[in-house]
């Protein structure tokens, strides 16, 4: 039965697009510009398609697709460290949204070496796939500029300066605001950063900026002996590094950590020299991973919509492949404060 009450007539033997048009009461057009994503459809057009797609069991040929367009059907996802929590819900999300849309993901990892980043670049530029999302951490606006006619490649959270690339991501700076802000609101005054890595480019830098931000508007002054560097955004670094700012001996009543990983490590310090969470101490994190909902307390975090930024990153990426001269896309994906008991 269709949703406004009407009955549909007994399943056709063969089920095509046709068949499919029928039911969700479209264009065998709009049904094909759905499955491929070469056109734009409005969400509730998409809703009605992927309901009868799923009523009538249809299966696209999408190997004939490819053969007849000469791909190969495969996107590659490229990542500094797919061990990392947040990568790890990136490569489900693209996975499955990929596989709705008929391509399979390769995945490669960089581990944020300026050579891996330049071997995956060059190295899938061969055919191997049709396309390319790339959270780069090395590669610079110069090395984009030599790459011009090859793949198609849609940058993902790092987006760099000038280059005249598709985009997703994340607003780190407003994010980091936000997040200090939220610590502000509770009261605190002695508020502490852990993540910056030094430099002018990447996430933490942008991070810093927007911690310094909030700091200013809060009317709190800005002290450099409360923003501790780290390698890396492991348990182990903000543990490290929350021992480093309680051994500075500097009054602190509240930490914003760059990465969730990090605040769970920081917490676990703060927990061994006895402090409390967050009566002594209040914890914010960033990405919202599953651990932090189970941390002790559990963790305020800023959650990032990782599903909508995948999927437009696929978005993108598959109008790139079919229309190379499309005008380029920068888009940022909102974000919000999940607040739990760390704070």
């Amino acid at each position: 039965m269709w949703k406004d009450g009407s009955v549909r007539s007994s399943r056709p033997s063969q089920i095509g697009v046709r068949e499919v048009a029928d039911l969700a009461r479209v264009s065998p057009t709009t049904v094909s510009n759905v499955l491929s994503g070469n056109r734009p459809v409005s969400e509730a057009t998409k809703e009605r398609v992927r309901w009868a797609i799923d009523e009538l069991d249809y299966r696209p040929n999408h190997s004939a697709r490819n053969l007849r367009l000469q791909r190969s059907g495969i996107i590659a996802l490229a990542l500094p460290e797919v061990r990392v929590p947040y990568f790890a819900e990136l490569v489900h999300d693209l996975a499955r949204a990929a596989g709705d849309r008929g391509y399979r993901v390769l995945v490669e990892q960089t581990e944020g070496r300026t050579e891996s980043e330049h071997a995956v670049m060059h190295g899938l530029d061969r055919g191997m796939v049709d396309g390319i999302i790339f959270s780069p951490l090395g590669i610079t606006r110069e090395t984009f500029e030599q790459r011009r006619g090859s793949t198609p490649i849609v940058l993902l959270g790092e987006r760099i300066l000038g280059a005249d690339v598709d985009y997703v991501g994340t607003d780190n700076v407003a994010a980091a605001a936000d997040a200090t802000a939220h610590l502000a609101s509770r009261g605190r005054r002695r508020i502490a950063a852990i993540g910056d890595q030094g430099g002018t480019g990447g996430t933490g830098p942008q991070r810093t900026r927007g911690y310094r931000r909030a700091l200013r508007q809060a009317g709190i002054r800005y002290d450099a002996r409360l923003v501790v560097r780290t390698a890396a955004y492991h348990h182990s670094d903000g543990a490290k590094a929350m021992a480093e700012l309680l051994d500075r001996d500097v009054e602190l009543d509240a930490v914003y950590c760059y990465t969730d990983l990090l605040a769970i490590g920081a917490m676990h310090t703060l927990r061994s020299r006895g402090l409390r969470i967050p009566d002594d101490v209040a914890v914010i994190g960033a990405d919202d991973i599953d651990e932090g909902r189970y941390a002790a307390p559990p963790l305020t975090t800023v959650t990032p919509d990782t599903a909508s930024i995948t999927s437009t990153a696929l978005d993108l990426l598959i109008r790139r492949i079919a229309d190379r001269e499309a005008p380029v896309r920068q888009v940022l994906v909102p974000h919000t404060i999940e607040v739990r008991e760390s704070t």
